[in-house]
């Protein structure tokens, strides 16, 4: 697990020194670009599994870069480094492909715990689990492959993670906890906010290509339930 290629997106040179030593201690492959067309260029170079994005770069929008890392490597974790406390921006960059954040500044023990629950995350999903089918929409685990009728969706990982989810327990309540513990980790720390602007998304995706838009129930403060019919 610790020996992952991770790509750092900073372009503060001390930032990113500290990040990529602390990185390379901890046994993580890392490539480091300063600017967004870099971090391009490296990842058309070779797909990392986690990417390192601080928002505030020089030559591009930290975002528009986030949503061309997304498309450039569709699997990949990406983790939002940011000094952007404001609520609003934080959706927006996961909006935009991020799996993750971590508000600036952050503790070291903080940022390679999240690390380390993506990678379990990844492990666990690699591992050979039954294709499972609620009308028209199926998944396929281990492929990480989803469909509505014939027509492939194009999922985040953690969009993926969350239909998978949701499909097998079709019809029951699925608890923000459960929600959280299963496609994050069970010992995430911080805001749950990602998880309901990952279910919008998804939510989105499906009813772009055909489902009915209440196929996913919220129930306020317990969670979700993808209902099997509607």
């Amino acid at each position: 697990m610790a020996s992952a290629h991770l790509l750092l997106v900073e372009d503060d040179p001390d930032i990113g020194f500290e990040l990529r030593e602390a990185l390379l201690g901890h046994g993580f492959g890392v490539a480091w670009a300063a600017t967004a067309a870099e971090a391009e260029t490296l990842v058309a170079q070779r797909t990392p599994e986690l990417i390192l994005l601080d928002l505030g770069l020089p030559d591009r929008d930290g975002v528009a870069l986030c949503r061309a890392l997304r498309t450039q490597a569709p699997t990949t974790v990406i983790v939002v480094l940011t000094a952007r406390t404001e609520e609003f921006e934080v959706v927006v960059a996961l909006d935009a492909g991020a799996d993750d954040y971590l508000t600036k500044p952050f503790r070291l023990t903080e940022l390679f715990a999240r690390l380390r629950a993506h990678l379990r995350r990844q492990a666990v999903a690699a591992e050979t689990v039954p294709a499972l089918a609620v009308g028209d929409v199926r998944v396929d685990p281990h492929a990480r492959r989803a469909w509505v009728g014939e027509t492939e969706l194009s999922l985040r990982p953690k969009e993926f993670d969350l239909l998978h989810m949701l499909l097998d327990h079709a019809g029951e309540v699925v608890s923000r906890e459960a929600l959280m513990a299963s496609v994050w980790d069970e010992h995430w720390f911080g805001s749950t906010k990602t998880l309901d602007v990952h279910v919008s998304a998804l939510r989105r995706k499906l009813t772009e290509h055909g489902e009915n838009p209440l196929r996913i129930t919220t129930l306020r403060n317990h969670g979700y339930r993808y209902e099997r019919e509607r």
